[in-house]
């Protein structure tokens, strides 16, 4: 460094942080993310080091499957690069894509949609901040269950509204039902947002239960959001019947969904929502100024999606997600990790820590230090009893869950 420049830089003033919107305060970090962390630097340690005689830590902690996009979209995504078909494409979506969307409702779910209702939206995640974006004011609440996805409530907070939650145990199936909106709803609520199949417990709303809640929303003029990010993913339970898409019940319902779970898309970032006709101007709009659109590759590769083959390879997957299910909840049980209910849908098991740690933190925390297994305290998903609870996802192969559970047993029994 040149003396000139030394001098010009000891003389340059320190620049504050900026001051930063109060938003950005009141929500929490994602706690998920930040033990993915912790788990990464103890990966690196020489314990997991297999050169030093460790173990790789094993990843039973984050919400992605572990197959990719079915062969013919990856190869539709080829054809588009190739062929430069990268341009924009409308803001609701490519119309090829929307028909496409439209159509597997009808053939695999029972519902007539027009495809004038879907707008294609780069994931989920934009998919709920335009939903808050056009329809929360300063002041409103949305009834939510206690235990739910912590960024449902945060899309809610950044758009200047709140979460009101609801404890909802395991007699409930950790869901919101009729009885509870009811005595919940207030002056200030504007509707209630639910998730069936739902993170992190992977229980399904009965149908029966979800058709009074939006009875007794639509009865106050409120609204009814439903993520079905999952519902690809439901696993049919003899008490509660085959899957069904809260679209059944009516235009007013406002249905959020993803290629990111049942069709292993993650990273593609693309999703969608189903909207009542009068609000797909509001939407487009947003979507026009916040977005412009979807990532255009992935929208034209996701009509393959649809193909039989695409389908007949997911639902394979989807009968593995069960078998590993079925592995999983009986292996915890037997590890004095209680499952109080059974998921019936996504790919996680929401289990009871408290025989063996005051916390689900501390739990966590110490599994992946003594068993080099990564699982998800239940810290970010509420705040009614959800310290004893932890979250295990089970989107990875049989024999990593095997060697995961394995380990578990290992360090309790110890």
């Amino acid at each position: 460094m040149t003396s000139a420049l030394a001098s010009t830089m000891s003389v340059m003033p320190t620049v504050a942080a900026p001051r930063l919107a109060r938003r950005v305060e009141v929500i929490e970090p994602f706690w998920v993310m930040e033990c993915a962390k912790a788990a990464d630097v103890i990966a690196r340690s020489p314990a997991c080091d297999p050169l030093l005689g460790g173990e790789p830590m094993i990843y039973l902690n984050i919400g992605e499957p572990d197959f990719t996009a079915p062969p013919r979209v990856q190869a539709a995504a080829q054809r588009c690069i190739e062929s430069g078909r990268t341009q924009y494409t409308p803001a609701t979506g490519a119309p090829a894509l929307r028909e496409a969307i439209a159509q597997w409702y009808a053939t695999r779910w029972n519902v007539p949609v027009d495809p004038a209702r879907i707008v294609v939206t780069a994931g989920a995640s934009a998919a709920l901040q335009l939903l808050t974006l056009a329809l929360v004011e300063p002041g409103d609440e949305f009834l939510m269950p206690d235990p739910c996805y912590p960024c449902n409530r945060h899309f809610m907070t950044a758009a200047g509204g709140s979460a009101r939650l609801l404890p909802a145990g395991p007699a409930q199936r950790f869901q919101l039902d009729a009885a509870s909106v009811d005595a919940a709803w207030g002056p200030a609520t504007r509707g209630v947002m639910l998730a069936s199949p739902s993170n992190p417990t992977g229980t399904r709303i009965a149908f029966d239960e979800l058709e009074r809640i939006v009875a007794a929303v639509r009865q106050r003029g409120g609204l009814t959001i439903v993520d079905e990010i999952y519902l690809g993913l439901s696993y049919d339970d003899p008490a509660l019947g085959a899957a069904r898409s809260a679209l059944e019940l009516g235009d007013d319902v406002l249905v959020v969904n993803s290629f990111s779970k049942y069709f292993g898309m993650t990273g593609w970032r693309l999703g969608w929502l189903v909207l009542p006709p009068a609000l797909v101007a509001p939407i487009e709009k947003l979507a026009q100024n916040l977005y412009i659109c979807a990532s255009s590759v992935a929208q034209h590769a996701a009509v393959e999606c649809f193909h039989p083959d695409s389908l007949a390879e997911c639902e394979r997957r989807r009968d593995e997600m069960r078998a590993r299910r079925d592995f999983v909840v009986p292996a915890l049980e037997a590890l004095g990790l209680p499952v109080p209910v059974q998921p019936d849908g996504a790919f996680y098991v929401w289990f009871d820590t408290s025989r063996h740690a005051a916390d689900s933190w501390t739990f966590c925390f110490d599994m992946m230090e003594r068993a080099h297994v990564a699982l998800t305290p239940g810290r970010d998903f509420g705040l009614a009893d959800t310290g004893r609870y932890a979250r295990l996802s089970f989107a990875s192969a049989l024999p990593q869950l095997r060697s995961a559970l394995g380990r578990l047993e290992r360090v309790l029994a110890g």
